[in-house]
């Protein structure tokens, strides 16, 4: 009927006279159909109708057939009553009020039948009693917002071929949906050649055909097939609200921690054994939130050793100061605390070499060590020696479960070390972002146009997450964890922290501590050089650090170092800095 009006409304514009049609099937078989499509387009509002009819029809067939069944016909429906109520069975209700009523109109329709079967269907009072149950039923089924859900989106079902046509999406047809407490959710198969990537760039346009708010479709790709795909439809948001903490998830690293819960209330659970975060976001996008949750997790965790690093003074991870072993908040402290996160690295990697063991596995005895970073980009600005350490940790502290937490507002490559660092984060956590492109520099290169719409988040606490398992552009929103939550959670469990492990604290007591330079000696400047390269740190010092304890020329330290790297007195631990 669709595309016959659309051949005639453009024959109507070619040619403007009037036009008669004249049906060719009989005027009743036209009245019938007519008749019989109303019922169908209207069959869920006129659902308890056509229960009653049945009930009546069942009910005189039995009564003539079998009237001594009723007993078997009121066990049924003891039954039935009782596994919908319990269960939900067979339509899976899981909400109480959903189970009471499909209890209730259960009892109900297998009593009647129950006295119909005996009494017969037309015997009084039990057609004023149907007409009452019916009525009686048939106010909260009308009212109810599921039945109208249904309602819509069968509609929209049956007019996604033309809106398809419409906004691109020619070929592609809905195979099922089915309406949850948020909205509904369809099964979308694509035209041979289309992608989920056409459907994603369309959504704009599917929200305006569709009639929704902006920002309700989403779009999950279906990991069996490349030509089909999930959309979500939200008539409300789940997200409007914040979602109070319920507290500590993970009692051991190897725990999942609770992030927060995804559109569909299911949990955000991510893995942090043995795998580095980066946690972007800009200002007030809810950093601190996600941080705190993942913190108070890790407090928790009695395998886990916290290191921090806040150079704002420690405003963000002062109230941590209990369950934290070390806290650094000026570049010096930070430079420190890193090295030695280094030299931690190196005893525990080379204890495995000689025990043949790949990774270390956390104990309470033997913890593994995390080290969060707040605002990484300041530190990478103040403290350039840190970023060194950093990298290394990243490279290969997982083998040997030293991890890195990093919270940044825009990891550029600048701030991430050229990009080596951000490289080894597997834990990506993006909040909302000011501009498109930062969607890239947080998750990967790429991921903007495969549907994570970062820059669309519109609350604090609303997150991407990106991590192992999770690898859809669904919408989260973290748990929201109050100041007086934060100062009981990390009160609770200070005393339960558990402390390095002898062969980590050893390398931390035998790392080379920056030590007072020596005093130039304008007596002898080649003792003084070696003196000073003797007691270098592990990192070694710098050409103009030599220049002013030497109080020598540039060439002359040149000409030095290279004579006694000859000999075998000095070496080059990176490019410009030197040690014994």
């Amino acid at each position: 009927m669709r595309a016959y009006g659309r051949r005639h409304r453009r024959w109507s514009r070619r040619n403007p006279q009037p036009l008669l049609l004249v049906p060719d099937e009989p005027l009743t078989l036209v009245v019938v159909a007519a008749v019989g499509r109303t019922l169908f387009r209207y069959r869920s509002e006129l659902a308890p109708v056509f229960l009653a009819l049945v009930l009546v029809v069942v009910g005189s067939v039995m009564h003539h057939s079998r009237p001594g069944a009723w007993p078997l016909v009121v066990v049924m429906t003891v039954l039935a009553a009782t596994a919908v109520g319990l269960r939900g069975w067979p339509w899976g209700l899981t909400r109480p009020a959903e189970r009471i009523y499909a209890a209730t109109a259960t009892s109900i329709a297998g009593g009647w039948l129950a006295a119909a079967t005996t009494l017969g269907p037309t015997r009084s009072p039990l057609p004023t009693l149907l007409i009452l149950a019916m009525v009686a039923l048939g106010v909260p089924w009308w009212a109810h917002r599921r039945r109208r859900a249904r309602v819509r989106v069968d509609r929209v079902i049956n007019a996604w071929p033309n809106l398809a046509e419409m906004i691109g999406l020619a070929g592609s047809r809905i195979m099922s949906a089915t309406v949850d407490t948020w909205g509904w959710r369809a099964r979308v198969k694509l035209r041979p050649g289309q992608s989920v990537t056409d459907l994603v760039s369309r959504v704009p346009a599917i929200e305006s055909a569709l009639g929704t708010r902006p920002g309700a479709v989403r779009v999950e790709q279906d990991p069996a097939h490349a030509g089909r795909c999930t959309m979500r439809v939200l008539a409300v948001d789940p997200h409007a609200g914040a979602i109070p903490w319920p507290g500590p998830t993970a009692r051991s690293l190897a725990d999942p921690i609770e992030l927060g819960v995804f559109e569909d209330a299911t949990p955000v659970r991510v893995e942090m054994l043995r795998r580095h975060a980066l946690i972007g976001g800009t200002t007030d996008s809810g950093k601190s939130g996600v941080l705190n949750v993942i913190l108070g997790n890790l407090a928790a965790c009695t395998d886990v050793v916290l290191w921090g690093i806040d150079l704002k003074g420690g405003m963000e991870l002062r109230p941590w100061a209990s369950c934290l072993a070390r806290l650094a908040t000026t570049p010096d402290e930070a430079t420190d605390l890193l090295a030695d996160a280094v030299a931690i690295l190196d005893a525990r990697a080379h204890a495995a070499s000689h025990d043949n063991t790949r990774v270390w596995k956390p104990t309470p005895k033997a913890p593994a060590l995390v080290i969060v970073i707040d605002e990484y980009a300041e530190l990478a600005d103040t403290a350039p020696d840190a970023v060194g350490h950093a990298e290394s940790i990243a490279r290969r502290g997982r083998a040997v479960a030293v991890d890195l937490l990093a919270a940044t507002q825009r990891p550029t490559q600048k701030a991430m070390g050229g990009g080596a660092l951000r490289s080894q984060m597997s834990i990506r956590v993006c909040l909302r972002v000011r501009e498109r492109r930062d969607v890239d520099l947080i998750l990967d290169k790429g991921m903007l146009a495969d549907g994570w719409h970062a820059h669309t988040l519109d609350a604090p606490g609303k997150f991407y997450v990106l991590a192992d398992g999770h690898n859809q552009p669904r919408r989260a929103r973290a748990y929201l964890v109050t100041d007086d939550l934060v100062r009981q959670t990390a009160a609770r469990y200070a005393d339960q922290r558990p402390q390095l492990d002898p062969l980590s604290r050893a390398a931390i007591d035998h790392q080379p501590r920056p030590i007072e330079p020596p005093r130039p000696s304008a007596d002898d400047p080649e003792r003084t050089l070696l003196m000073a390269l003797d007691q270098a740190p592990a990192d070694g010092l710098s050409v103009p650090e030599l220049i002013d304890l030497t109080g020598m020329r540039r060439t002359w330290i040149y000409d030095r170092l290279q004579a006694h790297a000859t000999a075998g007195r000095a070496r080059q631990v990176t490019r410009g800095r030197w040690r014994a």
